[in-house]
């Protein structure tokens, strides 16, 4: 199967974003795409074909990982390690909206990404660099100066706008931040017309549970595949 042959824009979430609303920060060609490293380690490949795993290869330093998101299992040819072989599910719909009672939810900037970066690391909702916050509005809530919450956008396939670093401080949970959060995200996506999505590793139930209570559907299964080269 390549990307040519998905019915729907969601199928291929990084090649559709990358061929499309976030084109200007793609790198490669016809064969591979991938977003800049200090942006995120998202890739994508045309197909399965040994040529289009090369224009992938050439892309990447010996340190770099990629990380595709695809309908199919991955196998690469020669020249990969395979780091990670996961599944994913892909949620899409607007959540409830869940009242701030208070709480002030702030934009964040380039002067919180040491923040950021802190919280995700503690937290770990999935890969965070210096620069993804380019990538879309990120929102987060301070208790006492200190970021304990945030949420924000990522990939922006077609008219889809992914909901991404959804994270909590675990000394701040059980107060529905995250849920809060999810919810101002979700509207500013709506309000300009677009469609809120998310992923999330298929053995985390919790959360799965949790979007599903807020509203979110799942569309489907992908598989979660991060690459190195390999000598």
């Amino acid at each position: 199967m390549s990307v040519h042959d998905a019915s729907h824009p969601l199928d291929y979430p990084i090649w559709t974003a990358l061929t499309t609303t976030q084109h200007a920060l793609a790198e490669g060609d016809a064969r591979a795409w991938r977003y800049p490293t200090e942006i995120t380690p998202f890739a994508a490949t045309a197909d399965m074909s040994s040529e289009s795993f090369a224009a992938l290869r050439a892309l990447m330093s010996p340190t770099d990982i990629a990380v595709l998101f695809t309908p199919e299992a991955v196998e690469p040819p020669a020249g990969f390690k395979v780091v990670l072989a996961d599944t994913g599910e892909q949620l899409i719909g607007t959540p409830v909206e869940t009242p701030a009672n208070g709480v002030d939810i702030v934009t964040l900037g380039v002067d919180d990404v040491p923040a950021m970066i802190e919280l995700t690391t503690l937290t770990k909702p999935g890969p965070f660099s210096a620069r993804t916050h380019e990538l879309g509005t990120f929102l987060g809530i301070r208790v006492d100066g200190q970021l304990v919450a945030m949420a924000g956008e990522r990939m922006k396939p077609a008219q889809y706008t992914e909901i991404t670093a959804v994270c909590v401080h675990p000394s701040h949970r059980g107060r529905g931040y995250g849920q809060m959060l999810l919810g101002a995200v979700s509207r500013q996506i709506v309000s300009r017309g677009e469609i809120p999505f998310l992923h999330v590793f298929t053995s985390n139930h919790s959360a799965i549970a949790l979007y599903r209570r807020q509203g979110m559907e799942i569309r489907r299964r992908l598989h979660v595949t991060v690459l190195k080269k390999e000598d």
